[in-house]
C-alpha cells in the first residue's frame, strides 16, 4: 500500500490534464469575450448602415 502512494505521489500524469483543462477553459472564455465584442460592434455597424442607407436611398412608390 505505501508503494501505491509513493507512485501515486510520483505520476504527474493528472498535472498535465489539469494544465489541458485550465488552458482550454482560459481559451474559451476569451472566444465568448471576443464574440460579445464583435457582435455588439457589428449589431451597432449594421443598424449604421441601415439608416444611412434608409435616409439616401429614396422609396419607390408607385
Amino acid at each position: 500500500m505505501i508503494k501505491f502512494f509513493k507512485n501515486f505521489r510520483k505520476d504527474e500524469d493528472g498535472a498535465v490534464t489539469v494544465d489541458w483543462v485550465v488552458l482550454t477553459a482560459a481559451v474559451v472564455g476569451l472566444a465568448i469575450v471576443a464574440f460579445g465584442a464583435i457582435n455588439e460592434n457589428a449589431a451597432s455597424l449594421a443598424g449604421a448602415t441601415a439608416e444611412e442607407i434608409g435616409t439616401t436611398v429614396p422609396v419607390y412608390t408607385p
